[in-house]
């Protein structure tokens, strides 16, 4: 059987059914390149940033703006961008862009489950429709005459079970998928931002002697003249 005489015999259910494998298939394509793209730049990028911010912090800003297209590199810039906060500041502020970015890196998550669940449901639907054409076919006593009737509501069952299966399937390996993509890139995270805060507070402790050295030198010179 050719793919229109299967979809042709699977019934009306076949048609959310198609619905649901072209919006799965293009959720997984977009979802593909979105980790692929973060998978090859992200590390060398991570790397170059934290050896640029032990020499030169404020040379960071720049590149993380020449990267904005990657979770981290946002989530960096928003916590960086905060002059003269403290290292707990810092750290809460790393906290809420890591939040903020989490739906993206999450994203179509809620529709892969509603095909997984949804698909195998119409597949049922469409096995208890093609029954229900069967026996309404049968005629006691005319049964030879319509043969073909009830072949074609087993047909509907049986290709609509499969299809809404097949769909499931698929859904629930990609989304799996993409679900370890995710935690993977959660843990990448908390490590990549560990490491910039403890860089951060390193220069921050660095800086505020030196603060404290001309605030306190210029508290004595305003003495002074008073």
């Amino acid at each position: 059987m050719s793919i229109t005489e299967i979809f042709r015999a699977g019934g009306i259910v076949m048609v959310p059914l198609l619905l649901f494998s072209i919006a799965a298939i293009a959720v997984s394509v977009e979802r593909a390149v979105f980790w692929l793209r973060i998978s090859r730049r992200q590390r060398p990028l991570v790397k170059g940033i934290l050896q640029t911010y032990r020499a030169n912090p404020p040379a960071v800003i720049d590149k993380l703006k020449a990267n904005l297209q990657l979770p981290i590199a946002r989530i960096f810039l928003e916590a960086l961008e905060l002059e003269g906060a403290s290292p707990s500041q810092f750290r809460l502020a790393l906290e809420g862009a890591t939040q903020a970015e989490l739906p993206l890196l999450k994203r179509f998550n809620t529709l892969f489950q509603t095909i997984i669940a949804v698909a195998p449901l119409l597949g049922l639907l469409g096995t208890i429709l093609g029954l229900i054409r069967s026996f309404a076919s049968i005629q006691i006593g005319e049964i030879g005459s319509n043969a073909e009737a009830v072949t074609g509501g087993i047909s509907e069952a049986l290709v609509s079970t499969a299809a809404g299966m097949m769909v499931a399937i698929f859904a629930l390996l990609v989304a799996n998928l993409y679900r370890g993509l995710y935690k993977r890139q959660v843990s990448l995270l908390q490590e990549y931002g560990s490491q910039l805060e403890i860089l951060y507070e390193w220069h921050y402790q660095a800086i505020a002697p030196m603060q404290s050295t001309g605030d306190s030198s210029t508290e004595q010179t305003y003495a002074s003249v008073g």
